[in-house]
């Protein structure tokens, strides 16, 4: 459920969602990857040399979409998300979000 609410989200900011996502838990880490994430307008960008910025709009988009994440997560596992990290990679197209749990969520 982890992997497709990511999914949504992203299809919800950006306009198309990865093809691919797998969520690892491991202990008090949640990881999502994901993969082939970036739109063709972004694609297009990176084959005419502006690699950099597409990674700028994904680290915006992230920042956007981050409460949203994080209420995910928590509202899956029942536990509050104590940090955030996200980061995107080109060649291959792959992201990661990472979500560092705390304690149980007090409601």
């Amino acid at each position: 459920m982890i992997s497709t609410a990511t999914v949504q989200l992203m299809h919800e900011y950006t306009g198309r969602g990865p093809t691919k996502a797998k969520t690892l838990i491991n202990d008090d880490v949640v990881t999502v990857l994901v993969v082939d994430t970036l739109t063709k307008g972004e694609r297009t960008l990176v084959d005419t040399g502006r690699s950099e910025r597409v990674l700028q709009l994904r680290h915006d988009y992230q920042l956007a979409m981050r409460d949203k994440l994080i209420a995910a997560v928590e509202r899956q596992l029942d536990r509050s998300v104590i940090a955030f990290m996200s980061q995107n990679h080109i060649h291959p197209d792959l992201a990661v979000e990472v979500f560092v749990l705390g304690d149980e969520r007090a409601d």
